[in-house]
């Protein structure tokens, strides 16, 4: 949690879709590590940062998958970008948004796809 600004804004692709605050961000991180039995991997593909004075944007595609409490595997790409402010020579993430792909035919999520 210590990359986030206090007054981080979150879009997740769960509800309530919008998480205020690093309070509400780590009780929603602690929710989703506490569903999965494995740990959860990860890995960041095509990532691309972007540095204008003290902001900062990096965007990238992430694998991501585990094996949940439940026993199911579970894998699925998702789409995050991190928008990042430097405020006394530290970079901070204060806004940060995750999000799936859809398949527009069927209108549901394309999280199973490889980009």
């Amino acid at each position: 949690m210590s990359f986030y600004s206090a007054d981080v804004v979150y879009f997740d692709v769960v509800p309530p879709l919008q998480y205020l605050g690093s309070a509400a961000l780590r009780d929603r991180f602690l929710h989703w590590l506490d569903g999965y039995e494995s740990e959860i991997g990860q890995d960041a593909r095509d990532l691309t940062i972007a540095v204008s004075g003290d902001i900062a944007v990096a965007s990238m595609l992430i694998q991501t998958g585990g094996r949940l409490k439940n026993g199911s595997a579970v894998e699925s790409w998702v789409r995050g970008t991190s928008c990042f402010r430097r405020s006394d020579d530290k970079w901070l993430i204060t806004h940060e948004h995750i999000s799936v792909p859809i398949d527009p035919g069927s209108g549901r999520a394309a999280i199973g796809l490889n980009p």
